[in-house]
This record gives C-alpha cells, sequence and structure tokens, in this order.
C-alpha cells in the first residue's frame, strides 16, 4: 500500500502583516506634515487679499452715503439696533455710541485696517482689526447684506485663525530682508500695536464706554493674550516654548483652512440644491427675471440681448445649477475641478457685469480661489512681481543721473 506525500501546511502570509506599522507610520507622516508647516500659503494669501481689497472697495464706493447706510442718519435707528442686539448678542462697536465722530473714526479705520491687510502689515494685528470692522458694520445694519456680506462675515473671521501673511505680504518681505523665519517676530512696531490695542480695550471697558456681549469679551482679550505668548517666546528666546506656539498655530491655520474650503463647498451645494427645488430654475427661465429687473439691469441693452436669445438663457441657467451640484464632488478629481474653477470664475466675473453685482462677484471669486492649484498662484505672483519690476525699473532710469543734471541745468 503506498503512502501518499505529506501536504504542505504552511500558512500564507497574512495580508494584515505589517499593518499596524504601516498604520503607525502613515498617522505619524500626517500630523508631521499638518504641525510642521501652514499648509496652503498661497491660498490663504489670496483670501486676505481678495476679501480685503473687496470691503475696502465697497466701502470706499459707499462713501458718500455712508451716514445713511450705517450712521447715524439710518433708517434702522440707533434705538432699533440696540433692541435688536440686546436680543441675539451680536457684536458691533457702533453702538457703543450715536454720536458722529465715533461713526467717522469706525468707518475710516476699517478703510485703513483693509488696506493694510490688504498690504500684509502686521497681519495678525489688522486681521483682528478686519474682523471686528466688518462685525460692526455690518451688524449695525443686518438688513442690508446679502450673500456677499455673509461671506465676507464669515471669511474675516476665519482669517484671524490663519498665517495668511507668509507670502505675498509686507511681513514676508520684512522676514526676508531681515533673514528671520519666524512668521510672528517680535519689533516695536508690533509690541506698539499690541500695548496700544490693550490698553485702548481696557478703557473702554473700565469706562463702561464699551457695550461688549459676554461671549466676546473671553475671545477679545484672549487673542490680546496670544499675541503676548509669542512676544514672550521671541524675548526670551525659549526655543521650546516658540516651537509648540508654532505647532499650535499651525494646527489652527491648517484647520482653518479646511474650514475655508468646506465654507465654499457648502455654500455651492446649498444653492444648487435649493435652485433645484425651484420652478423657474426646473424649466430653465430664472436667468429671465432678474435680468428685466431694474436693480439687476445696470445695462439695460446688455439684458435685453442676452434675454432675446431664450436657449442661452435655458443654457446659463441650467449650466449654473449644474456647476454648483457638481462642485464638491469634483474635489475628487483635480482635472475636472480646475475646469469647473474657470467656469465658476467666468460665471461670477460675467455677473458682475450683467447683474451690477462687482463686490458679491469679488468675494465668490476670492473664495473659489482658495482651491486654484498652487503652481497657479505662484506663476500668477511671478508675472505680477515681474511687471511690478518692470515698472519701477523705468521709474529708476526716468528719475537716473542724466535726467537730474538736465532737470538742473533747465532750472538754471
Amino acid at each position: 500500500m503506498s503512502v501518499e506525500p505529506e501536504k504542505d501546511t504552511a500558512r500564507a502570509p497574512s495580508p494584515f502583516k505589517d499593518m499596524g506599522t504601516k498604520l503607525d507610520a502613515a498617522i505619524g507622516k500626517g500630523l508631521n506634515r499638518i504641525t510642521s508647516a501652514a499648509l496652503a500659503p498661497y491660498q490663504a494669501a489670496v483670501v486676505r487679499i481678495g476679501f480685503a481689497l473687496t470691503f475696502a472697495l465697497y466701502l470706499l464706493r459707499e462713501w458718500p452715503y455712508r451716514l445713511e447706510l450705517y450712521g447715524t442718519t439710518n433708517p434702522w435707528g440707533f434705538d432699533l439696533a440696540q433692541r435688536l442686539i440686546a436680543t441675539n448678542d451680536t457684536f458691533t462697536v457702533l453702538m457703543w455710541s450715536n454720536h458722529r465722530l465715533w461713526f467717522e473714526l469706525v468707518y475710516h479705520g476699517v478703510i485703513v485696517a483693509s488696506l493694510l491687510l490688504l498690504l500684509g502689515w502686521h497681519t495678525r494685528t489688522m486681521s483682528i482689526l478686519f474682523m471686528v470692522g466688518v462685525l460692526s458694520l455690518m451688524n449695525r445694519s443686518i438688513l442690508l447684506g446679502d450673500g456677499g456680506d455673509t461671506l465676507i462675515h464669515l471669511m474675516a473671521s476665519y482669517l484671524v485663525l490663519t498665517r495668511c501673511g507668509q507670502v505675498w505680504s509686507l511681513d514676508a518681505r520684512r522676514r526676508e530682508r531681515k533673514g528671520t523665519p519666524s512668521q510672528d517676530g517680535c519689533n516695536r512696531v508690533s509690541v506698539a500695536l499690541w500695548i496700544l490695542a490693550g490698553a485702548g480695550l481696557a478703557v473702554v471697558q473700565a469706562t463702561g464706554f464699551a457695550k461688549i456681549p459676554t461671549g466676546w469679551v473671553p475671545i477679545l482679550w484672549g487673542l490680546w493674550l496670544i499675541q503676548a505668548l509669542w512676544f514672550w517666546a521671541g524675548r526670551r528666546r525659549a526655543p521650546d516654548a516658540g516651537a509648540l506656539l508654532d505647532v499650535v498655530a499651525n494646527l489652527v491655520h491648517n484647520a482653518a483652512m479646511l474650514v475655508i474650503a468646506a465654507q465654499v463647498c457648502l455654500l455651492y451645494a446649498t444653492a444648487g440644491w435649493y435652485k433645484i427645488q425651484g420652478a423657474r430654475w426646473q424649466d430653465g427661465s430664472a436667468l429671465h427675471f432678474p435680468l428685466h429687473l431694474d436693480y439687476f439691469s445696470p445695462w439695460t441693452g446688455l439684458s435685453q440681448a442676452l434675454d432675446s436669445r431664450s436657449i442661452m438663457v435655458t443654457l446659463i441657467t441650467y449650466g449654473t445649477v449644474i456647476a454648483q451640484v457638481a462642485f464638491p464632488f469634483t474635489l475628487l478629481n483635480r482635472r475636472v475641478k480646475n475646469v469647473l474653477l474657470v467656469v465658476l470664475i467666468t460665471e461670477h466675473a460675467t455677473i458682475a457685469v450683467i447683474c451690477g453685482l462687482p463686490f458679491f462677484s469679488l468675494a465668490m471669486i476670492a473664495s473659489d480661489m482658495v482651491f486654484l492649484p498652487t503652481n497657479v498662484l505662484r506663476w500668477g505672483g511671478a508675472r505680477m512681481a515681474a511687471a511690478r519690476d518692470r515698472i519701477t525699473a523705468r521709474l529708476r532710469r526716468s528719475k537716473g543721473p542724466g535726467s537730474r543734471n538736465e532737470d538742473r541745468r533747465v532750472t538754471i
């Protein structure tokens, strides 16, 4: 009787072998990435520049009507605003006084803060002042706001949490000039601004001039104390404390950028799905009606020319809905996302011209640029820097030694 050979009973290697090690390595790599650097610095910079520019231009355009919109002659009177704010605990420094001088100081101060934030001058302080200014003006007259104002309201709050002065800012240029890698360096101007902000906040609270909602007191003082920690770490030259603050700041920045991206996705998703439920969007005639409203038709001839082509109106109506609903899903594919971004930016630019909504469109375009590739933003920044250098070079040549001597001879 033959004996069959024994079968090889060796076990096959487990598919889960070394999975724990790989998972630990992946988690460690991810944690190192989000703590070692502030991600998307160019996207953060373009959000800072876009929203600061939008709000500054808006305030400058409405300057002749500032008193009617937010000031002492506002139809939404001071007493009515006080009653509303007492119920919803919103924050606005314009409720501290009904005097015109106070309003003028706040209004023009917000313009200055917006321009300085645009330039990236002491960005951390200017972002806080920008947020305070945006909230103060918009919460004073809530009936004036639209979708673009709401977006500026949200983004101004998010910007405070970001390190949006890493690139394309005067802060970045100062760091390069001094050779200091720290993004929150301690210098005389920063300390002076910090002292003035703390002293001003303490005085207005101690004198009873400020009526700050309870929830905002720890927020404002907390931001002031956080800046004090940066100064302390810089003065003491404590590398461990500085490294810890840097890690926390990177985490907060990266979380804020994620929230900004999620906010834009949520905006488009909700707008698209609400449009789908509307009968006029379903039959493709939604665009027809605003083209016949005077408020949304600054160029009557252009609106009539567009409305005369019913097929074009229908295509734009359906295309708007499709683009808004599809945008959050296109983030899974970089090429499709980039194509749809171009479509959305073109759509908002068209709305700015045809419907006369430039500031709403600027706010939306600034939000869309959060998703632009870093290479595209760097390429655009390089082109703008090259154009600036050419202009400054021409100015220097025109003011060279020869031109000065020539001017001197003419004067003599």
